[in-house]
């Protein structure tokens, strides 16, 4: 649900403790009644929809993944800052999951360049706050209604250090990307030193043992070179799409939709 305040979390519990809401405990203690089941089903088709309309006209998109927990004074702060300008300059709107840490660098980024950036921010018992240095954000209950608009309006994918999260975010997009439920866009691995331990795992254990392909391993991009993120972006995703830059459909009015981005 979106709201023009930015309201503090009540009463803050620590992470794996508890849901923070009813509804999701309920959904997750198994089978209901069917009139309980069909309840749940159209809550779930309410936040899909209240994300469509939200980000329908935010152009195409970047996806950042990274912790909320790196702070301004962390060189992975700077990286993903300096990430967000990049892809801004570009001409394509920067998309985070709305938080603090990298996420926040991101759009702050993307703000220090006149550029846009829009957030899909989850309702959490901790770091739950929208960042200051969002155009457009929209909030959501479920991670895995949140995972899909990340997905959804993204041409490419970059991911800086991070947890759990982060990995569930850059595996999520590896698997749609090999299977081909999305098309390939660059799935870029930033700051190497924090990667290649994991970029060693996946090639000394799942492809020497043949659980994916030598093709499948070449579409993760590692660099620490803004630069040449960027000329992945480019080549990969704009050239190849031909993605109309800062350009959108016409909002229309008697649905309450507006532009994000107005300018030309």
């Amino acid at each position: 649900m979106t709201t023009s305040k930015r309201e503090e979390p009540e009463s803050p519990s620590p992470w794996g403790k508890s849901t923070p809401h009813w509804a999701e405990r309920f959904f997750l203690e198994g089978p209901k009644k069917r009139y309980q089941d069909l309840s749940l089903a159209v809550q779930i088709f309410i936040e899909f929809i209240r994300g469509f309309r939200r980000l329908h006209f935010v152009g195409p998109c970047v996806t950042v993944f990274g912790s909320a927990r790196f702070g301004e004074d962390t060189s992975a702060y700077e990286l993903a800052r300096a990430m967000g300008r990049a892809i801004a300059e570009l001409g394509l709107t920067v998309m985070t999951g709305g938080g603090p840490g990298i996420m926040e660098a991101a759009n702050r980024g993307a703000r220090d360049v006149g550029g846009f950036s829009v957030g899909c921010n989850i309702k959490l018992p901790v770091e739950q706050i929208p960042n200051p240095y969002l155009d457009r954000w929209v909030e959501f209950r479920y991670f895995f209604v949140r995972k899909m608009m990340l997905m959804k309006y993204s041409y490419a994918f970059v991911a800086l250090p991070g947890g759990f999260g982060t990995l569930d975010e850059v595996f999520e997009a590896a698997t749609l990307i090999q299977t081909g439920k999305i098309k390939d866009f660059p799935l870029i691995l930033m700051g190497r030193e924090y990667w290649e331990p994991l970029l060693e795992f996946l090639k000394e254990r799942l492809l020497a043992q043949g659980a994916i392909s030598a093709e499948d391993f070449e579409k993760v991009i590692l660099t620490d070179s803004i630069e040449e993120a960027i000329n992945v972006i480019k080549t990969s995703s704009v050239k190849k799409f031909g993605l109309r830059l800062r350009k959108t459909a016409q909002p229309r009015r008697w649905l309450g939709e507006t532009l994000v981005n107005p300018k030309p």
